[in-house]
């Protein structure tokens, strides 16, 4: 009898062992996993945090033109360098451009391309597949994600939200070297040597140069025929108090900022960036301009930073206006003259109908994808 009562008392105790071991390794493996839990945390947070897009980030080089591999292009090299964005939607007309450029200079020009992730390839393939594989150049990426919180969306002109728009905000964060560099709208034409738009003197502390809207007397006829906005009232809302703080006349000539030469080290110097970045945040909050008035948004804070801050270009760099009426051109005098033709505002020479089109097509190379493609009258014939 008590041998039995024994023998049961041990079992109980060896069960009761086992059910305890079990209790453990179970504890001890969900531990195991909560540690699992919080690592993967911390690496999932840590993740995230370094691909948050830094300034640096904002632009990634994803190509050189095969004659010049791997070579990074240096002031040292005396060349020119061109930045010029490519959009998807307009690449025909960046191609335009860049074709002009080349053909009417002697000089070496480097082009920087700088597009949208998905446009990279299409933009390699319509250089690569055409007469113009004999450029130097070289692809950039633009990280879309620096624009958040500083633009607001609109939709009375979508095209002048693209955020290729802003990349002439953030040239000193460009993959190059060099102490100045031009910067082109993909809706001009070159007709004069680039080199010498590229050889002006800039003024001591002058970040940039650009063509005021009141210097070409020649102009002056269209721009009232079309009622384009030369002041600076044409471009801020003066009834926010923000805009009557910043001390600017409504009445002062404003300029394009489509087509300037920029002193990279100057502009850092002064941390343009910085202040063109603190005027798009304020319009984000307070709407001190919208794309509804001239210029769209791009405009205003590059007049904004720049008031009585940069040199004057010679007007015949920078004839414009041949985009905003389908009906207004101009003389053929003024056009043999020019230097390089804009054609900013709606209508452009790739589609139809816009003005002295046969100017711009002239250098038209077409989309050997078939993407892009020109917008014409039918024939009658």
């Amino acid at each position: 009898m008590m041998s039995h009562i024994w023998r049961e008392e041990g079992e109980k105790k060896k069960v009761g062992e086992e059910k305890s071991g079990i209790v453990g390794r179970v504890n001890r493996v969900l531990l195991v996993l909560l540690v699992l839990m919080v690592c993967l945390l911390l690496h999932s947070t840590l993740l995230r945090a370094s691909t948050r897009p830094k300034h640096s980030d904002h632009w990634k080089s994803v190509g050189v033109a095969a004659q010049a591999p791997a070579v990074r292009v240096s002031e040292e090299d005396d060349v020119v360098p061109v930045i010029i964005c490519a959009s998807e939607e307009r690449m025909g007309a960046s191609m335009a451009t860049i074709n002009s450029i080349f053909h009417n200079t002697d000089a070496s020009v480097f082009f920087y391309i700088v597009t949208l992730r998905d446009a990279v390839k299409l933009t390699r393939q319509y250089i690569e597949k055409t007469e113009l594989k004999r450029i130097k150049y070289k692809i950039l990426e633009f990280n879309p994600m620096v624009l958040r919180g500083k633009v607001r969306p609109d939709s009375s002109r979508p095209d002048l939200l693209h955020p290729l728009n802003f990349v002439r905000f953030y040239l000193p964060l460009l993959d190059i070297s060099h102490k100045r560099a031009i910067y082109l709208d993909d809706d001009v034409i070159v007709q004069g040597d680039i080199k010498d738009l590229f050889d002006i003197k800039l003024k001591p502390g002058h970040a940039a140069a650009f063509a005021t809207d009141c210097d070409l007397p020649s102009t002056h006829e269209m721009v009232r025929s079309i009622g384009m906005q030369t002041t600076y009232m044409g471009f801020l809302d003066y009834r926010k108090q923000e805009v009557k703080d910043l001390g600017i006349h409504p009445g002062d000539c404003s300029f394009n900022p489509g087509v300037f030469v920029a002193d990279i080290s100057e502009w850092k110097k002064q941390k343009i960036t910085k202040q063109l970045e603190k005027w798009m945040e304020e319009n984000f909050r307070q709407n001190i301009y919208s794309s509804a008035m001239a210029g769209g948004v791009a405009t205003p804070p590059m007049l904004i930073v720049f008031h009585d801050k940069y040199t004057t270009l010679d007007p015949l760099w920078h004839v414009r206006h041949l985009g905003w009426s389908p009906d207004a051109s101009y003389s053929d005098n003024v056009l043999q003259e020019a230097h390089l033709l804009h054609w900013n505002g709606p209508f452009k020479p790739w589609n139809y109908p816009a003005v002295h089109m046969d100017l711009w097509e002239r250098w038209f190379i077409p989309d050997p994808s078939g993407k892009f493609s020109l917008v014409r009258p039918e024939s009658n014939s």
